[in-house]
């Protein structure tokens, strides 16, 4: 298991790369939820999202043979311009396998940071299979999305982050897709105080984390029909579930619906425009706020990579999902 000192040498790695991206409150949301609210804004971090941090963090502890040789990843798409970023920085070739039906804006980053794409059918094709393919015949290094431990000790770094900033909170909140943002939190956060409590927040039409998390096994499902595209996964990793599995209180299902609610609510009222899958935690906290009444809550805001457009239609109703 990844430890708390493999996250606070992760924090050194990306010092100065990554931002150190701020954190939000609002009195108004504190006063409709009875919570003290702490919202990380990794909307805000470079490339728009947490996925940076694990990126490069992996990336850069590439021997050198193995930056010569170059990555290949496979991502919905932040962990996609995450590597690409990470790539282009690090002076190292990558090749992205994304999904036809990704978002364009997320395609087109990727490519801008100087990756090559190769596009599949996320509904009949194995992503994994294709980008360990294209490692394999190009001697390439692969870094998967969520379950590997360099990218899930810099994914904890945005939790640490928060900790150092709100030292006293009783909450912490994470996105759940695959679980490398959620297991790095849960890392952190008990690694700093085990009294903390840590909930992931997962779409309901993917709900593959709390049937896992419920039943004490790996389960699979098929790739769920969500707005939020960064969550569209089908199962935990073996290095991520043992870890959710051991230090997360529960999983919290989110709807679409309240997904676009969380999206309306932080653009009105703390002006932050934030994607489907990046609302989850905040969305989470709404619907927990009952039980956690004067609770110090943090949540983590994962990502603000969404077209203007798409968010104006989510939000006005007028979108086909």
């Amino acid at each position: 298991m990844v430890q708390l000192s493999d996250i606070q040498r992760a924090a050194d790695r990306i010092s100065g790369v990554a931002h150190r991206t701020p954190v939000v409150t609002s009195r108004r949301i504190d006063a409709e939820l009875g919570v003290s609210l702490h919202l990380k804004c990794e909307n805000l971090q470079r490339m728009g999202a947490f996925k940076f941090r694990g990126a490069y963090n992996a990336l850069s502890q590439l021997s050198d043979s193995a930056k010569d040789a170059g990555v290949v990843a496979f991502s919905s798409g932040n962990h996609a311009q995450a590597v690409a970023l990470a790539a282009s920085l690090l002076g190292i070739r990558a090749t992205i396998v994304m999904p036809t039906d990704a978002p364009q804006l997320k395609l087109t980053a990727t490519r801008g940071y100087g990756a090559d794409v190769v596009t599949y059918d996320r509904h009949t094709e194995d992503r994994e299979a294709i980008a360990r393919e294209l490692a394999d015949r190009d001697g390439c290094a692969l870094v998967p999305p969520f379950d590997d431990p360099a990218i899930i000790a810099g994914q904890g770094t945005a939790a640490l982050e928060l900790l150092e900033d709100v030292p006293d909170l009783d909450v912490v909140i994470a996105p759940l897709g695959g679980g490398g943002l959620l297991s790095g939190s849960a890392i952190t956060a008990h690694g700093i105080r085990s009294t903390i409590r840590v909930f992931g927040a997962e779409p309901a039409a993917g709900d593959d984390g709390k049937r896992s998390f419920d039943s004490g096994e790996i389960v699979r499902i098929p790739v769920p029909r969500t707005i939020a595209d960064g969550a569209q996964t089908t199962a935990l990793g073996r290095h991520t579930f043992p870890v959710i599995r051991e230090l997360v209180e529960d999983i919290v299902l989110v709807s679409d619906d309240e997904l676009i609610a969380g999206m309306a609510s932080l653009a009105q009222t703390c002006k932050l425009i934030v994607e489907p899958t990046g609302v989850l935690g905040y969305a989470a906290a709404r619907s927990l706020a009952p039980q956690l009444q004067g609770a110090r809550v943090g949540v983590i805001i994962s990502g603000g990579n969404v077209d203007l457009q798409r968010f104006a239609q989510l939000i006005s109703g007028t979108a086909t999902r």
